[in-house]
């Protein structure tokens, strides 16, 4: 089955912004590149509602000024363009059979700010089935280090992580990056330590040693497999979320995972992707943790 990259766009800097990053993340990986507008008229009891047909040729115009804008840019990308009749979550959720991830634009930083299409992006974000990565953008230009590392989080037993491990590795041998793997932990009070836990720590002689023994474990396998891409371990006492910001600022690219889940309002994503999505000044991919890495 073939594979491409996806971006949504619906006219605002942020969105062409992750178009033009999607664009050149297709160049890294060598794949097509596929933007796509939601568009549905639902017509309202108010004098100023637009006219379906003057909706519709907004919608093409939004999409036709993103093609062009890309396609000047970044000739060489493979694009194709797509103008989806349906909610603006249902459409962008519908596109993802063959999507190797999902670019979309975010409107700024702080707990109260926005993704592209308002609410929709957290619903999508919580939804998806491959990777979705949030692009800043400063000026309707992508917030993205022209060098630096690829960021990961690492946290639970190597299969809890490898999802967002194995997402990180391909973007950083796509890009010639570097990867640093960051474990944050924490000291639990010592009624949390079972018989068999104080065993394996003790066995990794503390609990420091014990945490950079569970991370070197992780990354084994994707040693193996990307054995060109530098790595950098990291381990580091603290919240998973201030330790990953505090190095994102650097990276070119933060990756965390995020199991869905559900509550009275929706979907929600956890805690760590949450912070990460509002605070991280460099694009943010939302890696679901069933998902398959790819090469």
């Amino acid at each position: 089955m073939s594979r491409e990259i996806v971006a949504g766009v619906d006219g605002s800097p942020e969105s062409l912004a992750a178009a033009d990053w999607a664009a050149r993340e297709a160049l890294h990986r060598e794949l097509p590149l596929r933007l796509v507008h939601a568009w549905r008229w639902e017509p309202l009891d108010l004098p100023l509602v637009q006219d379906p047909t003057d909706q519709l040729k907004a919608a093409r115009e939004v999409l036709s000024t993103a093609g062009a804008r890309v396609t000047e840019r970044f000739p060489d990308v493979a694009l194709a363009t797509e103008l989806i009749g349906d909610t603006p979550v249902a459409a962008l959720l519908g596109t993802l059979g063959q999507a190797e991830l999902l670019a979309l634009g975010s409107r700024g930083q702080g707990a109260l700010a926005g993704f592209l299409l308002g609410s929709y992006g957290q619903q999508v974000i919580a939804s998806a089935t491959v990777p979705v990565v949030a692009v800043r953008s400063r000026d309707g230009e992508p917030v993205e280090p022209p060098a630096g590392e690829v960021l990961v989080g690492q946290h639970g037993t190597p299969e809890d992580s490898a999802a967002a491990l194995g997402f990180a590795f391909a973007a950083a041998a796509a890009r010639g990056a570097s990867v640093r793997a960051v474990r944050a932990w924490s000291l639990p009070p010592l009624f949390a330590f079972s018989p068999g836990s104080l065993a394996l720590a003790d066995e990794a002689g503390g609990l420091e040693p014990y945490e950079r023994k569970a991370l070197r474990e992780a990354l084994a396998p994707w040693r193996e497999r990307f054995p060109e891409v530098p790595v950098t371990e990291h381990v580091e006492l603290g919240s998973a979320g201030q330790v990953l910001l505090s190095g994102a600022g650097a990276a070119q690219l933060l990756v965390v995972g995020r199991r869905a889940r559900r509550g009275a309002i929706g979907p929600r994503i956890g805690s760590v992707a949450h912070a990460a999505l509002h605070l991280a000044p460099c694009p943010v991919a939302v890696v679901p943790q069933e998902v398959d890495a790819q090469d």
